[in-house]
């Protein structure tokens, strides 16, 4: 371990999280590095860092602490060395494994495109995990916001946000152009206009298949009932539909005994409500207008049936199904409608890179918006917790932003530290806060009879709520 990164040197009293068989080795004391920032981030982490402190105190009284070891990257960087992401940052975020940070501007003019999506892609974090959750009191445009409980688990490393793209008018956009309509789509109709500008939409089998396995074994672990596949396969059915066919297969191969597909359960429910049925009878009703298919088609609707009972109806026929974790999918232009009129149908939905973008703001929309929503990118043996929002530079150093990102980005943190007891306290300072009207402006004036609170005024409201919460659980 270096003594040192970015020239500021590491606390002598913490120590390293470990990785080993895919878990994390939390110490008690462990260093984590934060990125305070750009514009509003130097007010939200000052009131965070509070909230978290006070938290782990009230929680273990002492026996555990963190010591926080700020690292540079955004305008601070810039301004200190000349760099907008310096080496040691990404160097100290790889040694200590688990980081969090606060919102970053995206330099202009060149170099780095979004210093967010580079740490993902350099550290490799190929899953956005975004929980979006109902607080009781916060406002909301929505009848029954109560209904929405969802954890977006959004591939994190490809799609269009792989940066694969020529700008129009330059001879490397005119070259590919003319390979495109000369070659690749000699003989169709297909063309590319020549002044267009390209970008290239990857989606890979390995990429897919590790985004699935973690939402699969999250959803497994935390008692979810749904994993939903979120995709736009039936227009691009090479890439979205891929997705959703690759996630599938992952899902079956890998954890068999515990899910149940979608399709599959109406082929087992079938059965089950009568053990007579024929392979062709089971078939029509899950194909309705099967009749008038083609034979190719009909035939291999019958052999899907025969295959799906032989392999799994032992294990999962006579109700056992309605007790696995059902495995389904979703037009991505219909879950946007659905997570609005029917939230409650779904609890973890597994996303390519831009509908997961979408979606996961969408849904945090319908409690509270962006300001109290958290995120987190996480790969194998690191993981850095982030706000979902902006920089917002005309109200920095004004101490008037909610906070709230940041804080329950460190709940989701806490969490996969295992310190549940501090993340619990915090949840439940933040409600109970939420609850007394005693909000920043954004909430505030969505508030009827809501008090308007500072920045650091939340984070002490929050900290005083965390008291009573712990004085409840010592009753």
């Amino acid at each position: 371990m270096a003594v040192s990164y970015n020239g500021v040197a590491v606390p002598a009293a913490g120590a390293t999280i470990g990785y080993a068989n895919g878990r994390y080795q939390v110490p008690n004391n462990p260093i984590i590095p934060f990125i305070e920032g750009d514009g509003t981030g130097r007010d939200i982490w000052k009131a965070s860092v509070r909230v978290f402190d006070s938290a782990v105190q009230k929680a273990y009284n002492g026996k555990r602490r963190v010591a926080w070891y700020e690292v540079f990257a955004g305008e601070k960087a810039y301004s200190k060395f000349k760099n907008w992401l310096p080496d040691d940052t990404v160097d100290a975020i790889r040694e200590f494994r688990v980081a969090i940070k606060g919102p970053l501007t995206t330099p202009v003019g060149g170099g780095i495109r979004s210093l967010n999506v580079a740490l993902r892609q350099i550290l490799d974090l190929y899953s956005c995990v975004r929980p979006v959750r109902y607080y009781k009191g916060t406002p909301s445009p929505v009848k029954n916001p109560e209904r929405m409980d969802i954890v977006i688990y959004r591939e994190n490393t490809e799609d269009v946000y792989a940066g694969i793209e020529w700008e129009e008018g330059t001879p490397e956009c005119a070259r590919l152009i003319e390979f495109l309509n000369k070659d690749m789509l000699k003989g169709s109709k297909k063309q590319v206009r020549l002044d267009s500008g390209v970008g290239i939409k990857p989606i890979s089998v390995s990429g897919t298949k590790r985004l699935v396995r973690v939402a699969i074994q999250f959803a497994l672990d935390s008692g979810r009932k749904t994993v939903t596949l979120v995709h736009k396969g039936n227009i691009q059915k090479f890439t979205e539909g891929a997705f959703r066919k690759w996630g599938y297969e992952l899902a079956t191969e890998e954890f068999r005994n515990d899910v149940v597909t979608e399709r599959e359960s109406w082929i087992l429910d079938n059965q089950d409500k009568n053990p007579n049925l024929t392979a062709e009878e089971n078939a029509s009703l899950i194909e309705p207008g099967l009749e008038f298919a083609a034979e190719a088609f009909r035939q291999s609707v019958y052999q899907e049936v025969r295959d799906v009972l032989a392999a799994i109806y032992a294990t999962h026929g006579k109700g056992a199904w309605k007790k696995k974790l059902k495995i389904n999918d979703r037009i991505a232009d219909s879950v946007f409608q659905q997570i609005v009129t029917r939230a409650d149908e779904y609890s973890v939905l597994a996303t390519p890179n831009l509908n997961g973008d979408y979606i996961s703001d969408a849904c945090a929309a319908q409690v509270g918006g962006l300001g109290i929503a958290p995120g987190a990118n996480i790969g194998d043996g690191y993981a850095i917790f982030e706000a979902t929002h902006g920089t917002a530079p005309k109200y920095a150093d004004k101490d008037v932003i909610n906070p709230g990102s940041v804080i329950l980005s460190g709940v989701m943190m806490f969490r996969l530290l295992g310190w549940n007891e501090a993340a619990d306290l915090i949840e439940q300072g933040m409600e109970r806060t939420i609850e007394q009207k005693k909000v920043t402006y954004d909430f505030e004036r969505l508030m009827t009879g809501a008090t308007k609170v500072s920045t650091s005024e939340f984070a002490g409201h929050i900290i005083e709520n965390m008291d009573a919460a712990v004085l409840s659980t010592a009753r």
